[in-house]
């Protein structure tokens, strides 16, 4: 794909959502180079830098080149975005499978294409978002890749395509000996759970999602079909739905809060034509369908292997990452020192290449535990043979209907995020106990197993 994007090509691509790291657009022009293809842009912090290009050829410090020493190519990686790629076709592709994931490919791209690019999108952005980010005006190159909400190459005379996107979240419950005895509590509450009281109490969220992980990834069918219904019912940023490209349900980045009477009979409109089920029973049948990919595809069973690779938990691979940077432990120094030497003494007398697979480990399944899953189902014409590994059947309607299954947003964690991750991960536990402790004071002895109960609260009912 021999172009550079340039200003006039700025108004063929149309906002599609955003992350932490990335804007996505969507293509919506008439070059048969991009039909049916998105485009991720770098974001930066606001009033941020980007890095610096000097003459140390690679985009990683240095003790990220130690950490991903085999790999020679993201080593040697001079900016982001061939990293990004990189780091999504070896090491992120060889776990997960290459049928689902798509590494995409570069494409160079003018300043004056980014900042026309920035206007456009502006108002359509999160305010939240555009608050803390902006589009990286510095960055030569974009991420082309397949729009999977749409079959291979965009074309939709074969029928209309619906897909799903989903973020599953961390699909386990850590057993880590290097938790500290206060935050067992982890050990029994999801820590989706978990951080939604957090977000509740920073009014991220005005209620607590009804979503458990472990539902979905417990390859139960009848809990897999919970987990899609509670998505459904609190989208936040979790849950979108697309038809032809177009978002349908959910939010653009910023996510919904729930789907009321109003979005929920927008929805159901939408499906007639596709799901042949009567008015009312059309979103059910959805539900339906979605969970019943995501059970026959067993998709997840390898993303959850990923998630695994973290089995210290970042009480302990916080300890490692001290070791790679060669600092001295600010977890220890935080400690009493009158006291023992602590459960996580030991990782300091490690060798460096165990420290360095510590760390390694962790950030993958950080990928892991913060990539989406899109799910995208074309309705199968009377009398189609599908092959039985990529067609799904919904009994409800005695309908059958193609389907294809890819992750995105395997994004590479910088090294520097360990300290982020602890500290986040220490907010979300103390808000968590202060909220248990208080409950318990009131005389409102609610468990840990009965959490799920305060989830239908809104901030104004929630005792913080």
């Amino acid at each position: 794909m021999e172009v550079k994007l340039e200003q006039k090509d700025a108004a063929d691509w149309s906002y599609r959502g955003e992350g932490a790291a990335n804007i996505v657009l969507a293509y919506t022009g008439s070059s048969p180079s991009f039909i049916g293809k998105v485009m991720r842009i770098t974001k930066k912090a606001r009033n941020g830098s980007s890095p610096k290009r000097d003459s140390n050829p690679s985009v990683l410090t240095e003790q990220e080149r130690l950490l991903w020493r085999d790999v020679e190519e993201l080593v040697a990686s001079p900016t982001k975005e061939i990293a990004e790629q990189i780091y999504t076709q070896l090491v992120m592709s060889p776990l997960l499978g290459s049928k689902h994931v798509d590494a995409g490919m570069r494409v160079p791209v003018k300043r004056d294409f980014l900042e026309c690019v920035e206007k456009n999108v502006i108002k359509q952005r999160p305010a939240w978002r555009v608050d803390v980010s902006v589009v990286d005006l510095e960055r030569d190159s974009v991420i082309i890749m397949s729009d999977h909400s749409l079959f291979p190459g965009g074309v939709l005379k074969d029928g209309p395509c619906i897909s799903v996107e989903i973020k599953p979240k961390c699909g386990f419950l850590p057993s880590s000996k290097f938790i500290a005895e206060r935050n067992f509590v982890k050990m029994s509450a999801t820590r989706f759970q978990m951080h939604q009281v957090l977000k509740l109490r920073e009014q991220e969220i005005s209620e607590l999602s009804e979503y458990d992980p472990l539902d979905l990834f417990s390859g139960s069918k009848e809990r897999i079909h919970k987990a899609i219904k509670d998505l459904y019912t609190t989208p936040q940023n979790n849950f979108r739905v697309f038809l032809n490209g177009s978002l349908i349900l959910g939010g653009l980045g910023g996510g919904i809060k729930r789907t009321d009477a109003v979005a929920g009979k927008a929805f159901e409109d939408v499906l007639e034509g596709i799901i042949l089920a009567e008015n009312g029973l059309r979103t059910t049948s959805f539900i339906q369908l979605v969970a019943e990919a995501v059970y026959c595809s067993r998709v997840l069973d390898g993303l959850l292997e990923v998630q695994k690779l973290d089995n210290f938990d970042i009480e302990g691979a916080i300890h490692a990452y001290y070791n790679v940077v060669c600092q001295p432990c600010a977890v220890c120094q935080q400690l009493d020192e009158a006291r023992p030497p602590h459960r996580c003494s030991s990782l300091h007398s490690i060798h460096i290449v165990e420290s360095l697979k510590i760390v390694r480990d962790y950030l993958i399944a950080a990928t892991a535990k913060d990539c989406s899953l899109m799910i995208s189902f074309r309705p199968m014409k009377d009398g189609a043979i599908g092959s039985p590994n990529n067609h799904v059947y919904l009994q409800s309607t005695n309908q059958s209907f193609n389907y294809k299954v890819n992750f995105i947003d395997l994004d590479l964690k910088p090294l520097k995020k360990m300290v982020d991750y602890y500290e986040l991960d220490k907010k979300i536990l103390n808000c968590f106990i202060q909220m248990q402790e208080m409950e318990h004071n009131d005389g409102n002895a609610k468990t840990i197993d009965a959490i799920e109960t305060i989830n239908t609260k809104t901030i104004k009912d929630c005792k913080f």
